[in-house]
């Protein structure tokens, strides 16, 4: 999971968003493909989620991106509850100040590999209160995916609010790739029940359930140790086991992870951490999961071959590649949208694709494959979608004159 992401996290994506979907504006239109634009760049994205509140889902997000960071992965935190932020806090960067260029926000450095947006950093008072209906919710929530400067990152985690409402109907609308969510309950039935309810949720909108962490599962004595199931314990791995998803494990109370957060370092920081089995688990689930990796190429045809002009191509050929032994798996052809300035770089990074093989390609539009997170290949000669994949991929391809019609 640690290799540079490329553009080709797509099992859903492709399915799912298509060139123009029925009824979408051209404004609907183009911030979807900004969205897609930058997601491309993250090879994984993850959404805590919660059915019930004051469970410590915000805590588990935080330690999940910090154990991601500490492990070499270019991690990054978005924190999506609008109206209750508390990652600045649990991160100390309550201080912090979001830079900006033109519509582009950077994210706030937190250590080596984690960088962190939420909306606490734009509020003019850390004590004032985000009153705002689901719409102006959707759209804060757009920007951060779309024009946050991420960059290439290996996983992005979003705390989501809990429940299943506007927050996390947006994130995992609007994110059609995540990898899946991670479930975070207490032990006690009133939390199950409505975490039951986040599971359902998950499966209604088609995202994968990585596990259920049961959180507060046990009080630890700071004296001599002993725990004592306060809420009972088990709760989360029965109620895990009865909805056919994983458990991760169990997280106790204890008091030094209430006093880390408020002191601002994350508990995993911590010389003896507490969980960290836990956050381990859950990174080794993600690495197995992602099983191959894929690669896709996209090439542009005329008569079947490569045409001298992407842009006057009559379709596209998708050539999937597994990019560990190099050998293509799939190829599928694609009618382009209406050539107009800035579409095919957008499709193409929606379809999934990561390199281009073209014969003649301007320079301005090598740039806006460039920005989409699409290499470009330009003077290749002739030949079959294969041939020129296989031809790459070997080192071997024929590149000449970069022959620009336009």
């Amino acid at each position: 999971m640690s290799d540079k992401p490329t553009c080709d996290n797509r099992d859903s994506a492709t399915d799912s968003a298509k060139t123009r979907r029925a009824n979408e504006t051209d404004q609907q239109y183009q911030e979807r493909m900004a969205v897609t634009r930058r997601m491309c760049r993250i090879r994984s994205k993850v959404i805590v989620l919660s059915g019930k509140g004051g469970v410590g889902k915000s805590t588990v997000a935080v330690n999940l991106a910090v154990a991601a960071a500490r492990a070499g992965l270019k991690t990054g935190l978005l924190d999506v509850d609008v109206h209750g932020p508390s990652v600045p806090r649990l991160l100390g960067l309550e201080s912090a100040q979001v830079g900006a260029s033109g519509q582009t926000l950077s994210p706030v450095p937190a250590m080596p590999n984690l960088t962190v947006m939420s909306i606490g950093f734009l509020l003019p008072k850390r004590d004032d209160a985000v009153i705002w209906r689901g719409p102006m919710k959707y759209g804060v929530i757009r920007q951060f995916l779309s024009e946050v400067d991420w960059g290439d990152l290996d996983l992005l985690v979003v705390d989501s609010p809990p429940g299943t409402g506007d927050e996390p109907l947006s994130v995992i609308q609007l994110v059609e790739d995540a990898r899946g969510a991670v479930i975070v309950t207490t032990p006690q039935e009133v939390a199950v029940a409505d975490v039951r309810r986040s599971i359902t949720f998950c499966r209604q909108l088609k995202l994968p359930v990585l596990g259920v962490v049961e959180n507060m599962s046990g009080f630890r004595c700071p004296s001599c140790g002993e725990v004592t199931a306060l809420f009972g314990t088990g709760g989360g791995e029965r109620m895990a086991a009865e909805m056919t998803v994983p458990f991760l494990g169990r997280i106790p109370l204890d008091r030094r992870i209430a006093e880390s957060g408020d002191a601002g370092r994350p508990h995993l920081l911590e010389d003896e951490p507490l969980g960290l089995d836990v956050f381990k688990k859950l990174l080794q689930c993600m690495d197995s999961e992602r099983g191959a990796r894929t690669m896709r190429y996209a090439v542009p045809l005329t008569d079947g071959v490569l045409s001298a002009h992407f842009g006057h191509c009559q379709e596209f050929a998708l050539v999937d590649v597994d990019a560990d032994s190099g050998t293509v798996t799939q190829v599928e052809r694609a009618q382009p949208p209406p050539h107009e300035p800035g579409a095919l770089p957008a499709w193409l990074a929606e379809k999934g694709a990561g390199v281009i093989i073209a014969g003649g390609m301007g320079q301005r539009a090598q740039n806006l494959f460039q920005e989409s997170g699409i290499k470009v290949v330009v003077g290749a000669t002739p030949g079959s979608p294969e041939e020129l994949v296989q031809a790459h991929l070997a080192g071997r391809l024929n590149t000449g004159e970069n022959i620009c019609d336009h």
